[in-house]
């Protein structure tokens, strides 16, 4: 049975961590294929939080990333998901589901506040993820943004990410 081994990038895996983005979002709808580009632009201003790698068999199978998010009212702590990937032959296995679990651990165990994610609701309600009325993300439906809280403390604003995630090459 193959072991897979979820733990932190190192400098050494970026490439493929590259190439693993870039071939789970290939066919993917509702993205702009710009991923391995938001992760180079969160690592290049060194806001990348969290980035751990799945790894089987020696080779990266998978990856998720966290960056910090601003809030409109103030409220520091608060990271983003972003992006999420495993490369196609093995989504379906659990491997997004156990980097999930580990990143929102780490995060926790970091002192967080809060992790805010875009994306599909009845992947990410597993994880505790909520729609939160006091949230906003502009220029998406609202059925798709949800939040996770550390903390008793509920923010309330408009969300932003890193400039990062605005870039395309």
């Amino acid at each position: 049975m193959t072991t897979l081994i979820i733990r932190p990038e190192v400098p050494e895996d970026v490439a493929a961590i590259e190439t693993v983005t870039a071939a789970a979002f290939l066919y993917a709808p509702h993205t702009d294929h710009n991923e391995e580009f938001i992760l180079a632009g969160l690592r290049d201003a060194g806001v990348l939080t969290v980035s751990l790698v799945a790894e089987m068999d020696g080779s990266i199978v998978g990856n998720v990333a966290m960056s910090p998010v601003s809030i409109s009212d103030g409220t520091e702590g608060w990271f983003g998901v972003g992006p999420v990937s495993v490369i196609p032959k093995f989504q379906g296995h659990g491997i997004g589901s156990q980097l999930m679990r580990a990143a929102l651990q780490r995060l926790s165990e970091q002192g967080a506040s809060g992790c805010v994610v875009l994306g599909d609701p009845l992947y990410y309600q597993r994880f505790g993820f909520t729609k939160e009325a006091s949230l906003v993300l502009p220029d998406v439906p609202p059925e798709y943004f949800m939040a996770l809280s550390f903390t008793q403390q509920r923010p309330t604003g408009t969300v932003a990410y890193h400039q990062a995630f605005s870039l395309t090459q």
